[in-house]
């Protein structure tokens, strides 16, 4: 009977040892385990854009980094989408934007309108080592890069950022 309460005990010691990355090795003696090294390694997400390359092979648009709550879409009206005006797209550019804030940073030349929705929204511009930012006003067209510079320069555009 001590016989095997005494291996009875020992199991349950060395099933508890288990469970916490230890177990009893020959002799008695605690082997620790490297549980840690056992474990997937952690996903490092690095913001950029899902199926950037796709993307710019299709519409040669250049997008780089974002949160997710600001993606490129099909232009639908009525749907409150941001829409920007490039002088070298034919068509409008439009983008979804969804959460309570947002970013997207982007390379689109010659951008000269933004038609806000209901996030305040701005966006930042570049012309040659000039960076300049520009507030766009809630559901309506505004002017910027050359529309809106003295000089009518052409403007690069480099990131939107939005709040609700």
């Amino acid at each position: 009977m001590r016989r095997m309460a005494g291996t009875v005990a020992a199991s349950v010691l060395a099933a508890g040892a288990v469970l916490v990355g230890t177990h009893v090795g020959r002799g008695g003696e605690a082997v620790t385990a490297g549980v840690a090294d056992a474990a997937p390694g952690y996903a490092a997400e690095d913001f950029a854009y899902p199926r950037a390359d796709k993307i710019l092979a299709e519409k040669g648009l250049v997008l780089k980094r974002g949160d997710g709550h600001i993606t490129l879409a099909d232009c639908a009206s009525g749907t409150g989408q941001l829409e920007i005006l490039a002088r070298d797209k034919g068509d409008k550019i439009c983008f979804d934007v969804i959460g309570d804030e947002g970013f997207l940073t982007m390379e689109i030349p010659a951008v000269f309108s933004v038609r806000g929705n209901d996030y305040s929204t701005t966006v930042d511009m570049t012309v040659g080592d000039e960076e300049k930012s520009f507030p766009i006003t809630e559901n309506t067209w505004t002017p910027v890069g050359e529309s809106a510079d003295p000089q009518n320069r052409d403007f690069l555009l480099v990131e939107i950022r939005t709040t609700k």
